[in-house]
Formats: structure tokens, sequence, C-alpha cells
């Protein structure tokens, strides 16, 4: 009997994409749909599922909780843990960006305030430029910082850039592009089911190429 994979999938938008890679490649036969039930066995297809919060997807892997978990790489940077990372899903694909109001340019020199999701990405980001910055941890709608005079700029996920449009802020620069959702796994799971494992990220190949 081959030994059950367990795999930590964040709600959401990428919730959906992944859902339908896995229907598309065999791996599941019925679409994952997100609801009130949190924990998911699907014993026919050897899977057992948790849905997380994207944040807390490396959190559940890194302990061990589950095997697999597929999370942005801006949360797999900020996080910064000791995972293995197998392989770039393809899916999510968006881009890291300073953002700040309509007709606001980046002074040099001026302690800024910035509002973000991502203070370790954005604090070494600053100190590359050489620019003081005071950092505000957010974990909601960082739009509405700079409009409520919280912060002079937000570092934050941009993908359509609709959100940023409607509430008159705009890119001024790209830290990191194409960011995508990538399949990471715990280091003893891996190593006590590779073949399993393996197995799971052939498949997934097959639906990426």
């Amino acid at each position: 009997m081959r030994k059950m994979l367990t795999i930590a999938l964040p709600k959401g938008r990428i919730l959906t994409e992944a859902s339908q890679l896995f229907k598309r490649v065999g791996l599941i036969e019925e679409e994952i749909i997100e609801g009130r039930k949190l924990v998911i066995e699907r014993p026919e297809e050897n899977l057992g599922i948790i849905l997380a919060k994207p944040q807390d997807v490396p959190t559940y892997v890194k302990y061990g909780v589950t095997d697999l978990g597929i999370v942005g790489k801006d949360i797999l940077m900020e996080a910064n843990e000791s995972i293995y990372e197998l392989m770039d899903l393809k899916i999510g694909s968006c881009r890291l960006s300073l953002c700040g109001l309509e007709g606001r340019e980046l002074p040099r020199g001026e302690m800024l305030r910035i509002a973000t999701k991502y203070p370790d990405i954005t604090a070494k980001y600053f100190l590359q430029k050489g620019q003081q910055v005071e950092i505000i941890k957010l974990n909601g709608s960082v739009e509405l910082a700079p409009l409520l005079g919280l912060s002079d700029f937000i570092i934050d996920i941009v993908s359509t850039g609709k959100t940023l449009k409607e509430n008159g802020l705009l890119e001024l620069e790209v830290i990191f592009d194409n960011i995508t959702s990538r399949l990471i796994a715990n280091e003893s799971s891996y190593h006590i089911k590779t073949k399993v494992i393996d197995a799971f990220v052939n498949k997934l190949e097959e639906g990426v190429k």
C-alpha cells in the first residue's frame, strides 16, 4: 500500500488554479472546493489536504504537519525557512512592487514609512538602496495605508493592477517580477516518502510543461 501524502493548500485564488492543475494531470478526480471544512481526506486519491492561509503554508510544511505545500514565491522569500522547493507550478503569476499615490515620487534621503506584508523583503530592498525607512507591518488591505496617511508608500503583490488603480495608486518600481506558486516539501517527509513524492511531482510536471 502506498504511503498517503498530505498537502497544505492556500485558500483563495491559488486553490482554484492548483485544484484545476491536479485534476488535469489525474492526481484528483474532483476539484477541491473551499468551504468551512479545512481538513479533507481523499483516501481514494491517496491524499490528505489541509486548507490554510497562504502565509501559514510554509509553517505547516516546516514542522511536518503536511508533507507538501503550495505557496507563492513571495511568501517563501519572506519566510526564509529551511524547506525543499521542488518545482515551479507556474500558476498565480504576479509581481512584488513598490507603489504609491498618483503624482507621488520616491524621494531620496528622507525617512519614509512603508506599509507591507513583507517586512524582511522590504528591509533588504531599502538597505540596498541606502534609504532609511520605518516599516509598518500590515496583514490586510495594504492599499489603505497611503490613503489614510499611515504610510508614504507600500510594497505589495500586484497582479492586474486593478486594485491599485481603483485606489488611486501606481506602481513605481518592480522589486521581483514573475512571482509564481511553488511546490514545497518537508525535508524529512521527502527522504521518507521519496518515491511517492517523486511520482506526485512527475505527474505535475506533465501539466506544467
